[in-house]
C-alpha cells in the first residue's frame, strides 16, 4: 500500500467536499501562542495547512509563510485566499507529502495544528523532522486533538476506545534533547465549532517549544 498516494487521495477528496470557507479562520490556540511568544514576525512553516486559516492570519501580521499540504485543492484555495486578503507576496503554498518530502530551510516558527490523518504515516518522525527546521530562537508549536469532536472523521472510532497521548507523551516523542525551552505543555479544554455550526467541548494537547541554540 502506497501511503503517499493514499494520503493525497484522502485529503483531496476531503477538501473537495468541504466548502471553501471552512478552515479559513486561524486556530485560536495558535493565535494566542504566537501573539504571546513570537510577536515579532519572521519566516513561518505551516504543516498541513488545509484551507490556510493559520497561514493567512500569520501573513496579515507580517510573517512570510510557507504553507504545506498534500491536497492540491487545499493549496489552490490558500493561494486564492492570500490573493483576496492582499498577502499573496507573503504566502507560499507548497505541495508536500511530508512523509516523502520536506520544505528546505530554517524557520522562526514551525507549526503543526491538528496534523492528524486516518492514513497510517510515521507522524512522530515527521514532527521530529519538523523540529530540525526551527531556527535558533524560533518556536515549534503542536496543537492536536486530545478528544473526539462529534463531527470528526475519528468519531466513528470513538466506540473503539481511541487512545490519545498526553502532552508529556507527545513532548517525549519529539526527542528534542538539549537546547530547547518548554513554553507550554498542557491539555486545555475549549468550545469547538463544527462545519454545520454545531458546538462541543473538546480537549487539545498544546506543546510550544523554543529552540535556544
Amino acid at each position: 500500500m502506497n501511503s503517499a498516494t493514499d494520503s493525497a487521495t484522502f485529503w483531496e477528496n476531503h477538501y473537495t467536499r468541504l466548502a471553501s470557507q471552512w478552515g479559513t479562520t486561524p486556530n485560536a490556540v495558535l493565535a494566542e501562542l504566537v501573539t504571546t511568544l513570537a510577536p515579532a514576525p519572521g519566516k513561518a512553516l505551516d504543516l498541513g495547512c488545509g484551507h490556510g486559516g493559520d497561514a493567512l492570519w500569520l501573513a496579515t501580521r507580517g510573517w512570510d509563510v510557507t504553507a504545506t499540504d498534500v491536497s492540491a485543492t487545499a493549496l489552490d484555495r490558500v493561494a486564492a485566499g492570500a490573493e483576496a486578503t492582499g498577502v499573496a507576496d507573503r504566502v507560499h503554498p507548497a505541495r508536500h507529502d511530508l512523509t516523502q518530502t520536506f520544505p528546505v530551510g530554517d524557520f522562526d516558527l514551525v507549526s503543526a495544528t491538528y496534523f492528524h490523518t486516518p492514513i497510517e504515516i510515521p507522524r512522530t518522525e515527521v514532527l521530529h523532522r519538523a523540529t530540525m527546521s526551527v531556527a535558533p530562537g524560533g518556536l515549534f508549536i503542536v496543537v492536536e486533538h486530545a478528544s473526539v469532536a462529534p463531527w470528526s472523521w475519528q468519531a466513528d472510532q470513538a466506540d473503539q476506545h481511541v487512545h490519545f497521548p498526553t502532552p508529556e507523551d507527545v513532548l517525549a516523542s519529539l526527542q528534542v534533547g538539549d537546547g530547547w525551552h518548554i513554553e507550554r505543555c498542557h491539555s486545555p479544554e475549549r468550545t469547538a465549532t463544527g462545519p454545520q455550526g454545531q458546538t462541543a467541548t473538546v480537549t487539545d494537547n498544546v506543546i510550544a517549544l523554543r529552540r535556544t541554540f
